[in-house]
């Protein structure tokens, strides 16, 4: 019988995320050598990375770095996906997690396509996450990558369980003098998830569409003919204040707005971004 114990197994299982089989098949072909069965959860990990392709990634984390550049800063925003919320608190997958952006950062890639062929040490981030793909037995993906700049930017990273890493991110950029109350402004976003920065955001098509609903609907419920545009523009405003983050009652205080709560600082709101795992 090999040579280990229930702690080796413990210590195995935390440095991989394998399963308890898999590790305790590892140990026995290792003669109980940690590293030696490590490699062997790597290399049967990497045999299996084509067999994962079609599996769902929906668990993982999000990871934000903020760096000053010429003018103000700089921000680059990763969701990084594994199929279980056991690895995706696995030390291991946090550390490809902060590699990763860290990669990602320094390319100043703004879109996936570039920041998987981002260089990574010696190999590219897209070769990095198959790696650690293979030690850790799980699907893991990059599934979108954010970069904002501008004057001042802020970032909000939010846990929805107390023993996982951040699975909501929000970069809310502003100017110096709104950046005291950008922290509001991303909790916000964070809780309430607006789709657009402005009403001038929103897609024509999408503005068309939905005056045509609240148009038919009126009719439908019998609304006087020269009520109707009326009530129709009062739906509209209740669609913007559902997707315009500006038009909406600030989650801390809804005797506001957010376009007010940034107008009494006297700056001005810029972009926001928000990544939530799996959705």
């Amino acid at each position: 019988m090999a040579n280990y114990t229930a702690a080796d197994i413990k210590a195995l299982r935390e440095r991989t995320g394998a399963g308890m089989l898999d590790v305790k098949k590892a140990l026995d072909e290792a003669d109980g050598n940690a590293e030696k069965a490590l490699e062997i959860i790597r290399v049967k990990g990497l045999k299996g990375v084509a067999k994962r392709e079609d599996r769902t990634t929906s668990e993982g984390l999000v990871a934000v770095k903020i760096a000053d550049v010429d003018g103000g800063q700089a921000a680059t925003m990763i969701e990084l996906n594994s199929e279980t919320d056991f690895v995706a608190k696995n030390e291991t997958f946090v550390s490809l997690a902060e590699s990763v952006l860290e990669a990602v950062a320094a390319s100043g890639a703004a879109d996936l396509e570039t920041a998987l062929a981002a260089a990574a040490g010696d190999d590219t981030v897209q070769t990095l996450i198959d790696g650690q793909a293979a030690t850790l037995g799980e699907k893991i993906v990059l599934r979108r990558v954010a970069r904002v700049e501008g004057p001042k930017v802020t970032a909000y990273l939010h846990k929805t369980a107390k023993d996982l890493p951040p699975s909501i991110g929000v970069l809310v950029v502003t100017d110096a003098a709104a950046e005291p109350v950008a922290k509001d402004v991303a909790q916000h976003v964070a809780a309430i998830a607006p789709t657009y920065l402005t009403r001038d955001d929103v897609p024509a098509e999408t503005v068309a569409k939905e005056r045509e609903i609240a148009l038919e609907t009126s009719k439908n419920e019998g609304k006087p003919e020269a009520a109707l545009p009326k009530i129709v523009e009062g739906r509209l405003n209740g669609f913007f204040k559902e997707v315009v983050l500006l038009d909406q009652p600030l989650a801390k205080d809804p005797k506001t707005t957010v376009a007010k709560h940034v107008a009494a600082t006297g700056g001005e709101l810029l972009g926001f971004v928000r990544f939530r795992v799996g959705n």
